[in-house]
């Protein structure tokens, strides 16, 4: 199975300085494993973003990347990393950093984002949080009908977030356990 197969038009936007082998996990819902082969700089890190996005938005919000073949990441590469942790997190996932050579930790933690990833040893290990984190309570609480703490309207809330009462203009906030409060 190449990449374009598991994700259509990944392999569009190739870069000869990093390589991006896809393993698909079929058992973890939206999990994903990149491996990764060379470096990310400031001139390809755009592309690595645009291949990485193409993922997510197939659906992959599990993302481990495998880092054992990365030999230097720049701080802008560092930030891709933000951006997908960003994007995948505002969408119940996670990223995490697989293998992680000790010259591209140090940099992690020099510039303060060592705290921010969850860096792992263990391709397994890996797989299985995401396994054990897999959401399984949203599908049975919501769509949730409830009343506007405010005005006792009845409303309805298809997922967890901050919504606003269509007729008090109260804002609410919904955890994923389904807790409502004033938001």
């Amino acid at each position: 199975m190449n990449n374009n197969d598991l994700v259509p038009g990944f392999d569009n936007e190739k870069d000869e300085n990093l390589k991006i082998k896809l393993q698909d996990v079929p058992d973890v819902e939206g999990c994903l494993v990149l491996v990764l082969h060379g470096y990310i700089d400031t001139y390809n890190s755009t592309s690595f973003q645009n291949r990485v996005q193409r993922a997510i938005d197939e659906g992959f919000i599990r993302l481990i990347f495998n880092c054992n073949g990365l030999s230097h990441v720049s701080s802008t590469g560092i930030g891709s990393f933000t951006v997908f942790l960003k994007a995948v997190k505002s969408q119940g996932g996670d990223i995490i950093l697989l293998e992680v050579q000790p010259k591209i930790y140090e940099v992690l933690q020099l510039l303060g984002f060592s705290q921010f990833f969850n860096i792992q040893t263990d391709l397994n290990e890996s797989i299985d949080l995401f396994r054990s984190n897999e959401p399984q309570q949203e599908t049975e609480i919501f769509p949730k009908i409830f009343a506007c703490p405010f005005c006792s309207k009845s409303l309805k809330a298809v997922k967890p977030g901050r919504f606003r009462c269509s007729d008090c203009k109260t804002i609410i906030a919904i955890d994923n356990a389904g807790a409502v409060s004033l938001g």
